[in-house]
């Protein structure tokens, strides 16, 4: 019943930019708290960041802070993670994720804190 696609990676310069959606379906992401992951080959996936269903609130890790950004736009019901100045580093699937659980003031990005999962989609930051 609940999907998640995720959409917009692809290969892009260092220094470049990135726009990720997240699209849900057959439910209401408004009601969601949404997560970011990315998973290099051979490394555990990290969370990088999220937004709350509550108030939009949104949290940052520290490997991403300054340099992405997410927001949510409810009318078409998506959520947007924007990657600014991509490193080779930043290469990784990238994942979202929701939760149910209403969050307000704060929001996890830790795996178990999610119910839901899209199928990532590939980010390559190479020239």
């Amino acid at each position: 019943q609940v999907q998640l696609v995720e959409s917009g990676g692809g290969l892009v310069q260092p220094g470049g930019s990135l726009r990720l959606s997240c699209a849900a379906s057959r439910f209401t992401l408004d009601y969601y708290t949404i997560g970011w992951f990315r998973q290099a080959p051979g490394k555990e996936r990290e969370g990088i960041g999220c937004i709350s269903s509550s108030l939009g609130y949104t949290y940052y890790s520290d490997s991403v802070k300054g340099q992405f950004t997410i927001s949510r736009d409810n009318a078409k019901n998506t959520v947007y993670l924007q990657m600014n100045s991509l490193k080779p580093e930043d290469t990784a699937v990238y994942y979202c994720a929701a939760t149910r659980s209403r969050w307000s003031i704060n929001c996890p990005i830790y795996a178990t804190g999610y119910d839901y999962w899209g199928q990532g989609t590939q980010v390559t930051v190479s020239s």
